[in-house]
């Protein structure tokens, strides 16, 4: 079960992937916007899209970074901003798949970490992060200023 950095050529598996990971978060959006905000990634290589196939080469899910300065490492890190397992391949170990490529692709790159931020109530996604290693902040708030 092959994960690696997605392409222009997967857009059309990333497309309802991301679609139902939107849905997810209850901020559907039509097909189209989802392409072109995709086809955007890819093209201005602004972000690192991965995908995860199973063996018939069927696209399975996907992790987006966006990458980071932490200043007071002096070092690049990753935003690992979004993650989504379609549901017909849940429960199989492909999140951990994901999430060890993105882990791999921030060590290739010289990074001092991976960020990340999910629903407090996706318990499921918690878990899994916990169990791979990832510390729930305990020091820093967070805060986001709307400018839509």
């Amino acid at each position: 079960m092959p994960t690696r950095i997605a392409t222009a050529a997967d857009l059309d598996d990333l497309v309802p992937l991301f679609a139902a990971y939107l849905d997810f978060y209850g901020v559907g959006k039509p097909e189209r916007q989802v392409r072109t905000f995709l086809a955007e990634r890819l093209e201005r290589d602004d972000s690192t899209l991965l995908i995860a196939r199973d063996d018939g080469a069927n696209a399975q899910g996907f992790v987006q970074l966006y990458p980071l300065y932490d200043s007071l490492a002096l070092r690049p890190s990753f935003l690992l901003s979004d993650l989504y397992v379609a549901e017909r391949a849940r429960r199989q170990g492909v999140g951990e798949r994901l999430l060890e490529a993105a882990r791999e692709h921030g060590l290739r790159n010289g990074a001092c970490g991976l960020q990340l931020e999910t629903a407090r109530t996706n318990e499921v996604a918690q878990s899994l992060y916990e169990r791979l290693g990832y510390v729930r902040d305990a020091i820093y708030l967070t805060y986001r200023l709307d400018l839509s």
